[in-house]
């Protein structure tokens, strides 16, 4: 199996070495000199780092920087091929899981397997077995995957491995019992703040460090970037955006408790309402289905042909969530906020309610700076970001 550099403090060699890869990650080639003076290394140190770097097979040499005169320097890179990170989104109904080299190209992508998640044994050797099956089908040398990064719903601590919403059964945290059934290291975050680091990492982010991602799917959640970091809270939680409470409504939420914004604001709520409303003798597209058998792509899908019931429950949805995302930001002053999950897929049909309710109810002068847009990776998110973290989490190791 493939081999990373630890950041050891006793082994500051490796800690280099693992910056320096960082410097290739985010500003692409570089030649020994640039490369000392980002890190306020000298160059002899840092050529003899590259040189090692190079041997190891984590570097390669590209050529020469043309220069206008003077002896042209080497110019060196990130070998993608080096290592490989696998992502893993779990879906309401379904498994995206992906394939990332080390430069961040996703080269494999196997999209909506068919999976139901749920918290039992059997669920998670079920995932599990979906993961082997991925790997077994790949043709990179399979001793080169560094990581595995898995998206979980609900409370999620990524320092410690243990997953508290789903596949919580064991004394073991999660990533541990993962590594014993599949053979490679594994790590956890909770899915939106996946999505949130995608994003920011290969979407619609341009440079702004302040950033809200909003993960409108069955359920609700927000990915937090502060100063271009990832805010986690103290123990992985942050982020419940949908369960503050919003709503006398008396709707139990799935968490346990009343009145939770997702209870109207979300694609399970979005779900509900349109079959309460057509079990009332509305008419849909949907009308002919038995209302059981509807389910929540069904009412995407019937949204998306410009369903004038699915519009208005939309609508309201949009009215409903804008209203609280006016909140966020007349806390935190965002720079950018990305509408994302599998209900942007509904596009300006969505947007155009929840920019009304922003425009209502947030400050003039806070909401000014902010820009809102709908996610650019739209449902490869989820994977990008779960790639991108087991990426950023073997460099931080």
């Amino acid at each position: 199996m493939a081999t990373i550099f630890s950041n050891d403090k006793d082994n500051k060699n490796d800690s280099l070495k693992n910056r320096i890869l960082e410097c290739f990650i985010l500003d692409g080639n570089s030649t020994n000199t640039d490369l000392a003076k980002e890190l306020g290394l000298s160059v002899p140190t840092v050529s003899k780092l590259i040189n090692e770097m190079t041997e190891e097979g984590f570097v390669n040499e590209y050529g020469k920087l043309e220069t206008a005169e003077g002896r042209k320097p080497n110019l060196y890179g990130l070998n993608p091929d080096s290592g490989y990170f696998i992502g893993v989104d779990i879906k309401q109904q379904g498994l995206n899981i992906g394939l990332m080299n080390f430069r961040g190209d996703l080269v494999e992508l196997l999209n909506n397997a068919p999976y139901e998640p749920q918290n039992t044994e059997a669920s998670l050797d079920e995932l599990c077995r979906h993961i082997r099956e991925f790997v077994a089908n790949l043709s990179i040398d399979t001793r080169k995957i560094l990581d595995i990064g898995i998206n979980i719903s609900g409370r999620v601590n990524p320092d410690t491995g243990y997953s508290y919403s789903m596949f919580n059964f064991s004394e073991l945290p999660l990533t541990k019992l993962m590594e014993e059934k599949l053979g490679y290291p594994v790590s956890i975050d909770n899915d939106t703040r996946a999505m949130a680091f995608g994003e920011y990492m290969q979407g619609c982010v341009r440079g702004e460090k302040n950033v809200l991602f909003v993960n409108l799917s069955w359920g609700l959640g927000v990915g937090i970037i502060i100063d271009g970091q990832l805010y986690k809270g103290k123990s992985g939680f942050a982020g419940e955006f949908g369960h503050i409470h919003a709503f006398d409504n008396g709707i139990l939420c799935h968490c346990g408790k009343k009145g939770c914004l997702e209870t109207e604001a979300s694609g399970s709520a979005f779900c509900r309402v349109v079959k309460e409303r057509i079990a009332a003798g509305e008419t849909s597209v949907l009308s002919a289905k038995p209302l059981d058998e509807i389910t929540f792509d069904d009412v995407i899908e019937a949204t998306e042909r410009e369903d004038p019931l699915c519009l208005d429950a939309l609508e309201g949805i949009g009215l409903y969530l804008g209203e609280h995302v006016a909140s966020l930001i007349n806390l935190f002053n965002p720079e950018l906020v990305i509408i994302g999950g599998t209900m942007s897929l509904t596009g300006d049909f969505l947007m155009h309610s929840i920019r009304t309710s922003i425009l209502k109810y947030s400050l003039n002068l806070v909401n000014k700076d902010t820009h809102l847009c709908i996610s650019k990776l739209k449902e490869r998110a989820g994977v990008v970001g779960a790639c991108m973290l087991a990426r950023k989490y073997v460099l931080e190791m």
